[in-house]
């Protein structure tokens, strides 16, 4: 049984309309829902894709009015955003720079060239020469022209004191193999691959044990999910964690695919999510996000639900 890579990550931000700005107009991504949050109907729930809503491409957002991040380690430090080569990131370097949005220079990580940033609210995030591997499906309405779209997620870095607990968490529950490690200033990083690897299905652990605890706001991570391919994968895995007596949420319903929630040892906020059903459940291919969407057990509420919600103004 294994995890096939990274489903979604979910940020925060407190201001949804410079938030839909940046990620549709900057960085070209599709709004493939706009929803809310299931468990705070007052805060949106922005779903940012390919132009499939493919799984493995949705970074994602809850809108909360809260102050930023307070950078530390025990939290999700950098997510990774794949493109094809070299020519993308260079199309990548100028289109920040003439948005006014902060970034390094070109370089190699990993082995990988990487492109480092931020959005607005110094959410940290990186531009991955993945090599063009693997399927690609632009939206045809992006202001990104098609060979230089992101492609999908990929990978998620995240930082932790301590190695030891995270690793028996990542190999002895969660099935990940260590494929390798490789220094980034004075933190050690050590590359799990899940399915069969690459950039789109790596967690990159850096350890960093003399760093003060994240504190939680704007600009950071909420959570990281991963991918299982069916209902039947999926029953496993809350029967494994079940058996080994890891905490869990237990089988959650969120109608576009099926969640499972729990905790690594830092506190960091995992999910294991079913590639389905998918966002074209309840609006078609072609119009996804442009209405308030909500899953049925919601939909008795909407005139409630959208009476709290402030429009997307730059929408």
């Amino acid at each position: 049984m294994q995890l096939t890579g990274i489903h979604h990550l979910t940020a925060v931000t407190a201001n949804a309309a410079g938030n839909h700005a940046f990620y549709t107009g900057v960085l070209g991504m599709r709004l493939v829902k706009k929803t809310v949050n299931q468990d705070d109907v007052s805060a949106y729930h922005l779903f940012y894709a390919d132009g499939l809503a493919s799984p493995g491409s949705d970074l994602t957002f809850f809108d909360w009015p809260v102050g930023r991040e307070r950078r530390g380690t025990n939290s999700i430090v950098r997510t990774g955003l794949r493109v094809a080569g070299e020519a993308s990131l260079s199309f990548w370097r100028e289109r920040l720079e003439a948005a006014g949005a902060p970034h390094g220079k070109i370089g190699e990580r990993d082995g990988r060239l990487t492109l480092d940033f931020e959005d607005p609210e110094g959410q940290r995030l990186s531009f991955i020469d993945d090599g063009g591997a693997g399927p690609s499906h632009p939206w045809d309405r992006s202001p990104v022209p098609a060979e230089h779209q992101i492609r999908g997620l990929g990978p998620i870095t995240m930082s932790v004191p301590d190695l030891g607990p995270t690793d028996m968490v990542l190999t002895q529950v969660m099935n990940m193999r260590q494929a390798r490690s490789y220094a980034q200033g004075s933190a050690t990083v050590h590359v799990y691959a899940m399915g069969e690897g690459g950039p789109a299905a790596e967690l990159h652990v850096a350890v960093e044990p003399g760093a003060a605890a994240a504190q939680s706001g704007a600009g950071g991570v909420h959570h990281v999910a991963f991918r299982t391919p069916n209902e039947e994968e999926y029953a496993a895995w809350a029967e494994r964690l079940r058996r080994l007596r890891v905490p869990s949420s237990g089988p959650v319903d969120r109608f576009y695919f099926r969640s499972l929630y729990f905790r690594e040892p830092n506190g960091i906020l995992f999910e294991i999510a079913t590639d389905g059903p998918g966002f074209a459940t309840d609006e078609p291919l072609e119009a996804l996000g442009e209405r308030l969407a909500l899953p049925p057990f919601l939909e008795p509420r909407r005139a409630a639900i959208e009476a709290g919600l402030k429009p997307l103004a730059t929408a």
